[in-house]
């Protein structure tokens, strides 16, 4: 069985250090247009610093339509270029592979909500089929502009309600063209994409994918059949699964009886690789991880509290991050602004309260 320590291979040509994937955090610390700002070079060249094989960008808007969160780094202007080829060339110095993950809001975002459907809760409007075509080319822009800026690959996030997410779940997207009816066309948008950036980018340039198989409409066994179709065509590097917890049986009572990941690590993947993310803290869960069949884990909460984490669980096979709640000024020392820990005060139990 593979290490945590052992290099991992992508099928377009790019080998990673180590096992070790930076999770891409939302921050929320970048400048109000999208621009860089230098916390967010700081939190993450800090983490490329301490050791990650795979340097993974927060999401990151390709259309200014489509931004989910004020402060998010931005993909989808010229403007945008000086500050992000900053940003890659610091991560590669440290040997860090370079990534960035493209998102588009869709009816999460934060003016003028579309989706695939209009959606009165969330008050998003459907899409014109020009308007569906258009966001298809800024996710192919944005990833030519990533690959400008030096940037080694990006990630679609296809995973929890943004737009590509929308368009698989038959919840959401109840379209009557091309885009809409079966798990095919719903997941024609993003075959598009796939499609798009191989032909926008240059031959080594990696490509993955994040899904998550519940929540928003989505049904498990269609984005398992999904992941499957993916690993066979093989125009992608790797599937990064958002499972939220990656000992967690399905949701889906008629799956019940083995884990969520059993009916992903089960697929036929050829060269494609598997990561997952969900409550993956200690160093025996990352090891977990991959005894569970993933290649690699994805690292979120345990690389905000140490931003060396790779560094230390190499150190210490029986390595604990510290428990939380944890100080400000902790956080701060790992390279989190005033913003970020504001951010990080929604998440139940994970900042000590101000004295």
């Amino acid at each position: 069985m593979a290490t945590l320590q052992d290099t991992l291979k992508f099928r377009s040509g790019a080998t990673l250090k180590n096992r070790f994937v930076l999770s891409p955090l939302t921050n929320i610390q970048s400048h109000p247009d999208g621009v860089l700002s230098d916390e967010e070079f700081r939190w993450l060249t800090m983490r490329a610093e301490g050791g990650f094989g795979l340097t993974m960008t927060c999401a990151a808007s390709v259309q200014e339509s489509g931004v989910g969160f004020p402060g998010q780094l931005g993909f989808h202007d010229e403007k945008h270029l000086p500050g992000l080829t900053r940003l890659a060339a610091k991560i590669k110095e440290y040997g860090s592979h370079a990534a960035a993950q493209l998102h588009h809001g869709g009816l999460r975002a934060v003016k003028g909500p579309k989706a695939p459907s209009a959606d009165e809760k969330l008050k998003a409007e459907a899409m014109t089929l020009d308007e569906v075509r258009e966001s298809r080319d800024c996710f192919i822009s944005a990833a030519r502009r990533a690959e400008r800026a030096g940037f080694d690959g990006v990630e679609l996030h296809g995973a929890h309600g943004y737009l590509i997410c929308s368009f698989l779940s038959p919840e959401l997207n109840r379209r009557e063209d091309a885009y809409g009816g079966s798990p095919a066309d719903r997941a024609r948008f993003l075959l598009e994409i796939i499609d798009g950036v191989r032909a926008a980018t240059h031959p080594g340039f990696s490509l993955g994918v994040r899904l998550s198989p519940e929540r928003w409409g989505i049904q498990t066994l269609e984005i398992r059949d999904l992941a499957q179709q993916l690993m066979r065509e093989a125009k992608i590097d790797y599937i990064d699964m958002s499972l939220w917890d990656v000992t967690k049986e399905p949701n889906d009572e008629a799956l019940k009886g083995r884990t969520l990941a059993s009916y992903f690590t089960e697929l036929e993947r050829g060269d494609v690789r598997l990561g997952a993310a969900g409550k993956i803290m200690s160093a025996q869960d990352a090891r977990d991880t991959l005894a569970a069949g993933f290649d690699f884990p994805l690292l979120g909460r345990a690389a905000i509290l140490h931003h060396d984490y790779p560094k230390r669980v190499t150190a210490d096979p029986n390595f604990v991050p510290i428990a939380t709640p944890v100080s400000e000024q902790y956080l701060r020392d790992e390279g989190l602004s005033t913003p970020f820990i504001a951010y990080m005060r929604s998440w139940a139990g994970f900042v000590q309260d101000a004295a």
